[in-house]
């Protein structure tokens, strides 16, 4: 509990077993209430560990996406009554150490949703961003910094804490199953109206650590810029999308099960 809050901390999962209890031992379990652990399909041992660090664990029935994986997140800590939810990787790439100050900004009213940056600050290619990524991360923020009319440092951060009533109210499941579903949810926080913040926080690459290859990673960017184009047409009121169309989740049926402890 934080100020009367409660905070979840979910952890979206793919083979994550090497780094997944490095990742648990940072989380501050004072703070931090539950940490749900959702699996998507993995091929190593990820649930048979959560489950040995007493994590509430959900696996899909096979791999639908790193987006997918999210839905599954946020629907299920609604459903064990957060108030604040915060996202941390498993893969160790973002400090859990962090979680109490990014919480604290939503729990005493500063703001509805934050993101860890990795921009914020120097570091980001000491700490192991490759630099064609990095690039990338500065052209495509500074895109949707003027497209969407803010002033983030980055839209690309896998580290984020909500407010409960930003995860009911926006469109989530309108958003894609893949990577793309980060920017399109910062995208809908914004569109709606809920206040932003950021947090420095340092960058760990590392070859344990999750990552997307090239190719992936400029399908990413068009999607980046595809969805920054469609906040800005939506607004203008010359494209109708779904992403901004309406608010209030429309859950789809489970496609997963929760692991019962032993």
């Amino acid at each position: 509990m934080l100020n009367g809050n409660k905070i979840i901390v979910v952890m979206p999962a793919y083979n994550a077993a090497q780094t997944l209890a490095k990742t648990v031992a940072e989380i501050p379990r004072d703070i931090v209430d539950e940490i749900l652990l959702v699996d998507d399909a993995s091929s190593d041992a990820t649930v048979e560990l959560a489950r040995e660090l007493d994590l509430t664990v959900f696996r899909h029935e096979r791999n639908f996406g790193y987006g997918r994986n999210q839905k599954t997140c946020y629907r299920e800590a609604m459903k064990h009554d957060a108030d604040i939810v915060v996202m941390v990787h498993p893969d160790y790439q973002y400090s859990p150490n962090l979680i109490v100050p990014m919480a604290g900004m939503i729990a005493y009213g500063e703001y509805d949703a934050v993101m860890g940056s990795r921009i914020l600050g120097k570091g980001a290619l000491e700490g192991g961003m490759p630099f064609y990524k990095y690039v990338a991360n500065r052209f495509l923020t500074l895109a949707q910094n003027i497209l969407i009319n803010q002033k983030l440092s980055e839209y690309h951060t896998g580290f984020r804490a909500f407010r409960r009533e930003v995860l009911e109210n926006l469109p989530l499941e309108e958003n894609s199953d893949d990577f793309v579903f980060d920017n399109e949810m910062i995208a809908q926080t914004v569109y709606f109206g809920y206040r932003v913040g950021e947090i420095s926080c340092p960058t760990r690459y590392f070859e344990e650590a999750s990552s997307i290859n090239f190719r992936r990673s400029v399908k990413y960017g068009f999607g980046v810029l595809g969805t920054s184009l469609k906040f800005r047409l939506h607004r203008w009121k010359l494209l109708k999308t779904r992403l901004f169309r309406e608010r209030g989740q429309r859950l789809l049926p489970n496609y997963y099960r929760e692991i019962e402890h032993e």
